[in-house]
């Protein structure tokens, strides 16, 4: 019989000996039942409330494949807290010819032993839930007496013998700075650099940054005001900055979070790392510029251009250039012909990938044809003192040979054909004005491209030979800016003007 382990530490015990004696317990029941152990699925700092942990759906996917027979877990609690889960979960496992089995609770297979699972994950369950009730009861308590419920102690205060948060003499006049300097005026950056200048540190012991200013700035613990969840506890701990100058840089806050020098690190630029210059070989970086009536236009140009390096690379439009690849894209690869011919080279790519699995197949090939000629041997009358031994180190090593091979196939699943077109076929009825749709086709189907005066070159990941497109037959298909695209309907024939771009693709 071949099995797995499923081990589990919940949030409220994070502790790694605890995997290591659920596994060391698990095993040692293995050994006793003459269960092979092919693989561990090992989730740390998961609470069993819920199914949602990444290895045990991990086993659950991987049952399908009938790989093993048996799921062993220390505890039935470290498979699940939720006896709807548990009853789900199990119900599939079932399917797949698979069955769960705790080392320490020793359930018969009849009625008895349904109902005393029943009653332990019931049992589970109900102290899940209590447990639950208690922390929260806990922190609300701390929460009403202004004690920390865990979690980094905010600058400027530290905890008293009691727990009650109290002012840090030593660090609450880097605190009041930051909000003096920034209500002044100061930017940010300049905040920062001086701060790390002089050696001054965070909260968390480390160099200050942008992100790490904004949650001092923003905190409201600095006015008094505790927060648990949804409840709001004014006048809890020690004030450090005055509520009139707390409310004036919130304020200054969300006032430069809309400044204009925002607008270029908002905007994201889907081709960055894979549009270069056809002239110099430089990546094209995404940048911005405000017009004299006051919008924000933002357009690719090439770096070394952007440095005054020399090159004379005209600058492209971002949402032009953007959606021209997409089309691009979408005319080339989605289709039936070209989705088959990824498919069938992604297939063979896998088999290509796995050097390991060949190497066992090919000996354990060989260790079944020794021990078929030691049986020939022995059935010949011919047998020496050291047959018998021999034998079963032949047989030993093809159990090895076997569990390694079940051990490459669950760390290296194997797609199908019908799984791999099905995968690249959802993207035939996007919507290609779509962000989200956009990136996803970039992402995965663009290489690079070279961008030209006169024509774009683009390179796919599916294949070698490059595309190239003429900006002029663009323009003559979408316009200058692409303004005109949108969607007729969820059709891969998606533009308007597609008749017009099938003509630079025959």
């Amino acid at each position: 019989m071949t099995g797995v382990i499923y081990a589990r530490y919940s949030s409220d015990n994070q502790r790694e000996e605890s995997i290591e004696g659920q596994l060391r317990e698990c095993m040692a029941f293995a050994e006793r039942s003459g269960i092979t152990i092919i693989a561990n699925y090992i989730d740390r700092a998961m609470s069993a409330r819920t199914a949602d942990r990444p290895d045990f759906q991990r086993m659950i996917k991987d049952s399908e494949k009938k790989l093993f027979d048996v799921v062993i877990v220390w505890i039935l609690d470290r498979f699940s807290r939720d006896r709807y889960d548990s009853a789900n979960y199990k119900h599939i496992l079932k399917k797949n010819g698979v069955k769960v089995i705790s080392t320490t609770e020793n359930i018969s297979d009849g009625p008895e032993g349904v109902l005393l699972e029943s009653m332990l994950e019931g049992l589970s369950e109900y102290y899940s839930a209590e447990l639950s009730v208690k922390i929260h009861r806990g922190q609300m308590e701390n929460a009403l007496k202004g004690k920390n419920n865990g979690g980094n102690i905010p600058l400027g205060y530290r905890t008293g013998e009691d727990g009650v948060l109290e002012i840090n003499p030593v660090t609450v006049p880097v605190v009041q700075e930051i909000f003096q300097r920034y209500d002044e005026g100061d930017s940010m950056t300049d905040i920062v650099d001086s701060l790390n200048e002089r050696g001054i540190r965070t909260a968390k012991g480390l160099p200050f940054r942008i992100g790490s200013l904004g949650t001092v700035l923003k905190n409201r613990k600095y006015i008094g005001e505790y927060r648990y969840g949804t409840i709001v506890i004014p006048n809890k701990l020690p004030v450090i900055i005055d509520e009139a100058q707390f409310n004036r840089v919130q304020q200054k806050l969300q006032t430069n979070k809309r400044a204009p020098a925002r607008a270029k690190a908002e905007e994201e630029y889907l081709l960055t790392t894979k549009l270069f210059c056809g002239k110099c070989d430089t990546m094209l970086v995404g940048e911005s510029g405000r017009s004299r009536n006051g919008d924000v236009h933002h357009y690719y140009k090439c770096g070394n251009a952007k440095r005054g390096k020399g090159c004379k690379l005209k600058t492209l439009k971002k949402r032009w250039i953007e959606q021209a690849v997409v089309a691009a894209t979408i005319q080339r690869v989605m289709n039936d012909d070209v989705i088959d011919r990824i498919a069938d080279a992604i297939v063979a790519l896998q088999e290509k990938e796995s050097t390991m699995l060949p190497s066992l197949n090919q000996q354990l090939k060989e260790c079944e044809k020794s021990i078929r000629n030691m049986l020939n041997a022995i059935e010949a009358g011919i047998i020496t003192p050291s047959t018998k031994e021999h034998l079963q180190e032949l047989e030993a090593r093809r159990e090895e040979l076997k569990v390694a091979i079940l051990q490459e196939k669950l760390q290296r699943p194997k797609l199908t054909k019908e799984q791999i077109v099905f995968w690249i076929s959802r993207y035939k009825h996007g919507d290609p004005n779509d962000l989200n749709y956009q990136r996803q086709i970039i992402d995965t189907f663009i290489n690079r491209i070279y961008v030209y005066d006169e024509k774009l070159v683009l390179t796919y990941n599916y294949k070698e030979r490059a595309e190239s497109i003429t900006l002029e037959d663009i323009q003559q298909a979408f316009g200058s800016d692409l303004s005109s695209i949108a969607p007729q309907n969820r059709s891969p024939n998606l533009f308007p003007l597609w008749n017009k771009v099938r003509v630079f693709f025959a």
